[in-house]
């Protein structure tokens, strides 16, 4: 294990020792032992910057199922340690702040900072992973563990409704993810990111590979919230304010950023990977911010502004991945604007909207309430919590001089120069990408506008209020929102400070040998650019935005604005309803207590299955060259054989019935002497003989039943399904024979009659098949009977008393 790889499963380490530390040191908070891990994960990765800043990359691999192509393989560029900073930069803040949050007297701690550290291993797993089939193991772990935490307080209805919500929607997308990879593998016989990479010959050329690459987009899309599977997030701000400042603004949403941006070099530049990006992106940004505007609640608006914000970066990156198509000329410059966008972006998201989840978490910790209609005038009792809420919102709307301002330009800049691509029939519609871009952000600006006055203007009614001392929240809760406010302004100021450190090799990243193919490519980013379209379109999101504000309180009585929830979960309630309702209905079917039943259902899903299966392949057959005769006494042994099994359904007398049953043993023991099977022959005999014996005196020692009546009917479904099953088998060893002799097959027969001696020392082929070839499967059931033997023993010497049930 290499120092990456003990710094990939930490966490999970320290998960385990939680409990212990929890139990033996209860006077500390647990978030203090904690909050060393991130802080020592931080200044160690950040010392790796300047070997991605240069094009390096760090790759190192632990065997793991190397027969399958299975390796723990950990590979940092730009991209991986971009999100390794924030995962454990905004990880350190979280826990700082959890600490000052979660009271250690009425919190299970050990609980909470388990699901937390078990969140943080996996996130980093999944930016670490070049191989897919470890990547897809941390992804499900990110959302096991974010379902924890949303149902952390799980005694409240909401929490847990959210946790299976998330967890429905997010496993399902990974799932299908799962399914995109082993496609991937099939077309280039590797689960390497690198490699797959290295094969894009292979994969372009296949048909595999649209399949592939919906099916990686919908884990992708799933899981950062797009469009219209979205609905999750939103319930998901049952969980502690720690969660949703961690969970939903900078990490587990972003995570299917990542997806796309690692698969961009696979995917990219083909014409169905940029416009599902940038469509789904660019409604998911617009349903987002509209959406944000109906809310009361302060976390909700900040949900749906995630989801808005999500959806910008998705479309940025659909929008660059023009630049796949054209290679790296003159247009590369124009074109990886929106790359530029997209990558800056989700760095100033993480910091603004990190700061104002947690300025919302201390509103609700230190007022009791989230909700607008009762919060305002709260500027001069928490002076702190508004001067950083100002800050966050203001970067949020996009205004300077903070750094949400430039990446806001980008995104316009970056649909502008879209818009007049010649490729993808951009030059009919993309248009219209600049005017919903402009929409969203006006709304994005009226929902900023709304929190801020709501909130923090007007008069300050203690009445309204759940505690009866509204204050400003110690400095410990305040120290992580304002370490991110100050960097929304320090990136703001200074933007070109994570230009060529984080920004460039990120971008590398997601266009390979972009530096290399054009080296006038650099990053540069500045506030002032003149009088250009970006400019007047901000000009106008602020004056529409503001005229919007202004006359809330005529538009706010519509009947849209009334409803908050969003409306597209009536289709999850309800699928989620059917779904119950079906299952229930399946089950009633199935599941009827009568072994007859149970029995039939086998056998017809025998039947349907292995017939459809010969007749799709064309398998039945029949060759009579190499069957032998049928002797006369052969055909007297059938037909008694036949003769008794069909009697038995028509006997009403038990002992005849036994005898019967006994008789059809000895016939089959004949069977076996005829076909030269002397040791099965005499098993057969042994064990009929006993069972025989023991049913007669089972039977005799039983009561007389006189009333005991028996009429057999006819039962035609129980006729054809028998009928059914016979001649399908027949058909089978039959077809089996005829193939294989047509088709030269060797058979298995012929190895255990070369090899039982040679290999096994024995002649007698049937015990060596049982003894030797098949020792393991011979072994686990006499350890069955054994088991069964031990039950019967134990039923025999059981003495109840009659107080068992008392």
């Amino acid at each position: 294990m290499t120092v990456l790889h003990w710094a990939t499963i930490s966490p999970f380490l320290l998960a385990i020792l939680i409990p212990f530390l929890y139990k033996y040191v209860r006077p500390i908070h647990t978030g203090w032992f904690v909050l060393v891990l991130p802080l020592v994960l931080f200044v160690y990765f950040i010392q790796l910057l300047p070997v991605t800043s240069a094009g390096g990359v760090i790759e190192q691999t632990v065997p793991w199922v190397p027969s399958l192509g299975i390796n723990f393989t950990v590979y940092i560029d730009g991209l991986s340690l971009l999100f390794l900073l924030l995962i454990t930069g905004i990880g350190a803040l979280v826990v700082l702040y959890s600490i000052y949050y979660l009271s250690k007297k009425t919190e299970k701690l050990n609980n909470f900072y388990v699901y937390l550290l078990m969140f943080m291993g996996a996130m980093q797993g999944v930016v670490l992973s070049d191989n897919l089939v470890v990547l897809y193991v941390f992804w499900e772990i990110t959302s096991v563990s974010s379902a924890l935490l949303i149902s952390y307080w799980y005694h409240r209805e909401k929490s847990t409704y959210g946790a299976q919500k998330s967890m429905l929607i997010t496993v399902f997308g990974g799932l299908a993810m799962l399914g995109g990879f082993s496609l991937l593998y099939i077309m280039t016989g590797t689960f390497s990111i690198r490699e797959i990479i290295g094969s894009l010959d292979l994969v372009t050329t296949s048909s595999l590979f649209l399949p592939a690459m919906f099916l990686i987009l919908l884990g992708a899309f799933t899981k950062s919230a797009q469009f219209p599977f979205h609905i999750w997030l939103p319930d998901a701000m049952e969980a502690p304010t720690p969660v949703s400042a961690y969970l939903h603004s900078a990490t587990m949403v972003k995570a299917g950023i990542y997806l796309v941006a690692r698969f961009t070099p696979v995917f990219g530049g083909a014409a169905e990977w940029f416009w599902t990006l940038s469509i789904f992106g660019i409604v998911t940004l617009l349903w987002g911010s509209i959406s944000a505007v109906r809310q009361k609640d302060l976390k909700s608006i900040l949900a749906f502004s995630t989801i808005s914000q999500l959806g910008l970066i998705m479309c940025l990156l659909g929008l660059g991945s023009a630049s796949l198509y054209f290679g790296y000329g003159d247009e590369t410059a124009l074109y990886t604007t929106a790359i530029l966008a997209a990558v800056f972006h989700l760095i100033n998201h993480a910091t603004f909207k990190g700061s104002l989840f947690m300025t919302v978490g201390i509103i609700d910790h230190e007022t009791g309430t989230r909700d607008i209609r009762k919060l305002g005038g709260l500027m001069t009792i928490m002076p702190v919590t508004f001067t950083v809420s100002l800050i966050g919102l203001a970067s949020m709307a996009g205004l300077p001089p903070f750094n949400g301002f430039l990446s806001k330009e980008m995104f316009f800049t970056g649909v502008l120069n879209s818009s007049e691509l010649s490729i993808f029939n951009m030059q009919t519609w993309g248009f219209l990408f600049p005017i919903l871009a402009w929409i969203a952000s006006v709304f994005t600006f009226v929902y900023c506008l709304v929190m801020f006055f709501q909130t923090f203007t007007g008069k300050f009614k203690p009445e309204n209020y759940d505690v009866k001392h509204v204050h400003e929240a110690p400095i410990g809760m305040l120290i992580s929102p304002i370490v991110l406010g100050s960097l929304v302004v320090i990136f703001g100021f200074f933007p070109n400070l994570l230009a060529y450190t984080l920004i460039e090799p990120a971008m590398a990243s997601i266009l390979p040998n972009l530096l290399e193919a054009d080296e006038r490519f650099y990053v540069n980013i500045y506030h002032w650019h003149g009088f250009n379209t970006e400019l007047f379109m901000t000009i106008g999101v602020i004056a529409v935005g503001t005229m919007i504000f202004l006359l809330m309180k005529k538009w706010a009585k519509l009947a849209i604005y009334q409803k908050e929830r969003d409306p597209l979960n009536w289709f999850y309630d309800h699928s989620l309803t059917g779904l119950v309702r079906g299952a229930q209905f399946t089950t009633r079917i199935q599941m009827t207590g009568v072994l007859r039943d149970y029995f039939a259902y086998m056998c017809v899903f025998m039947i349907l299955l292995f017939g459809y299966s010969m007749i799709r392949y064309n398998a039945f057959a029949i060759d009579t060259t190499n069957v032998t005769g049928i002797d006369p006494f052969m055909w007297i042994l059938t037909i008694l054989f036949i003769g008794a099994t069909v009697v038995i359904p028509f006997i009403n007398h038990r002992i005849t019935a036994i005898i019967l049953v006994g008789v059809i043993g000895f016939l089959l023991a004949l069977f076996f002497v005829v076909f030269r099977a002397p040791d099965l022959a005499l098993t057969q005999l042994l064990v009929e003989t006993v069972t025989v014996v023991l049913f007669m005196l089972a039977f005799y020692h039983l009561p007389e039943l006189r009333k005991e009546s028996f009429k057999p009917r006819f039962n035609l479904v129980n006729l054809i399904i028998s009928i059914g099953v016979g001649v399908l088998v027949t058909a089978i060893g039959l077809s089996a024979a005829a193939l294989g002799n047509s088709a030269n097959f060797e058979f298995i027969s012929e190895y255990f009659i070369q090899n039982s001696k040679e290999l096994a020392g024995g002649y007698n082929m049937v015990n060596v098949i049982l003894v030797d070839f098949r020792g393991l499967d011979t072994l686990l059931e006499v350890l069955v009977l054994g088991i069964a033997a031990l039950g019967v023993v134990t039923m025999i010497k059981l003495r109840m008393t009659g107080r068992e049930d008392v």
